[in-house]
């Protein structure tokens, strides 16, 4: 007499007559978790460091943007992707929450650093991500030593606070993006103002 493997109305066979059926997995354990989605290009200072290393040792150039990145834009994505455009690698500082508000006041940023790293992180001409409390890039800019430090349009080559520090070591300092068109103030303001009207109506 023929054994059974399990009770029926499982699933399952006979003995001798094959494996039993596969498991069809559930849908929430097919959805690849955010790890496994992006690679983890947010790096501590020193990581970044030993990466910019190693693809420096690989004959690649290294470019370098910077900023607060606080509501992301197109102007940002333009930005960044003329950046990458200047290197064959691109390391993102994004200012940490002190730093950002020191420069733009109280209220911001609206988004914690660690999301906006994350945000940051998820763009494909991006390829490493840091958080520097400095309330400039100097003191990052000396230590990674990048290719190209590129900058926004709302600047000038003569006018980057930080040109000094990228020529001395022989880097160059660029402009790159459209036109200073989109910022985050701006946006900010647009927000608020459409709030202001469904009050009043």
């Amino acid at each position: 007499m023929k054994r059974k493997t399990s009770e029926p109305g499982r699933g399952t066979r006979d003995a001798g007559h094959g494996p039993s059926e596969p498991r069809v997995p559930s849908p929430e354990s097919r959805v690849p978790s955010p790890e496994s989605r992006v690679p983890n290009k947010i790096l501590s200072r020193e990581a970044l460091l030993e990466a910019a290393a190693s693809q420096k040792a690989a004959g690649r150039r290294i470019a370098f943007a910077n900023g607060a990145f606080d509501l992301l834009h197109v102007g940002h994505v333009r930005y960044l992707e003329a950046a990458r455009r200047e290197g064959d690698w691109l390391a993102v500082g994004v200012n940490s929450d002190r730093s950002v508000e020191n420069g733009k006041g109280k209220g911001r940023p609206i988004l914690p650093e660690a999301e906006r790293a994350e945000i940051i992180s998820a763009l494909s001409c991006v390829d490493a991500v840091v958080v520097f409390d400095e309330d400039s890039p100097a003191g990052l800019l000396s230590e990674l030593k990048p290719d190209v430090h590129a900058k926004g349009t709302d600047y000038e080559a003569e006018t980057v606070p930080e040109r000094g520090v990228v020529a001395a070591y022989g880097g160059r300092t660029v402009i790159v993006g459209d036109p200073k068109d989109h910022a985050t103030t701006d946006l900010l303001e647009r927000i608020r103002k459409t709030e202001n009207g469904k009050r009043k109506t």
